[in-house]
């Protein structure tokens, strides 16, 4: 019988696996600057944008910590800062062109990455896989806030 301490290191490991050869392909294709950190804020940003508090709150850290986020990705071109319509006061973070194309290339990678998954272990136990693991994550999903719990 496995110890209870690795069921934890092994799933942190397969993330792992799967976001170090994310970033190995998007360096290749042009993104050589993006960290794992980056994809969750830029998936926080989403299509709509989002000020420096929302980013804050969707990724469980101080505005300020957001907005250094932001300041960085701005630097390398995946977003933008614009007046909010709706509040001429606010400013809106929107993903740029180089932002949307990130998050297009890293869904792609995403896709292939499982299919080499499937490739070895077969569809229907990776299927099995993914719905065990959507069975024992409370609320059923992922949540873009571990950004903030891993720095906690």
């Amino acid at each position: 019988m496995a110890e209870g301490y690795e069921l934890p290191l092994l799933l942190f490991a397969g993330f792992r696996s799967f976001i170090d050869e994310l970033h190995a392909e998007l360096a290749e294709q042009g993104h050589p600057d993006v960290r794992p950190a980056h994809g969750f804020a830029l998936q926080a940003v989403g299509p709509g944008g989002a000020t420096a508090g929302e980013l804050g709150r969707r990724l469980g850290v101080s505005k300020q910590a957001a907005g250094k986020t932001v300041e960085r990705l701005e630097r390398l071109g995946y977003v933008e800062r614009a007046d909010d319509p709706e509040d001429g006061r606010r400013k809106l973070v929107r993903l740029t062109p180089r932002g949307v194309d990130v998050l297009t290339r890293s869904a792609a990678i995403f896709d292939r990455l499982r299919a080499r998954w499937v490739e070895t272990l077969g569809e229907q136990r990776v299927g099995a896989l993914e719905a065990d693991l959507r069975a024992m994550v409370p609320g059923g999903g992922f949540r873009l806030d571990a950004v903030g719990w891993f720095g906690s």
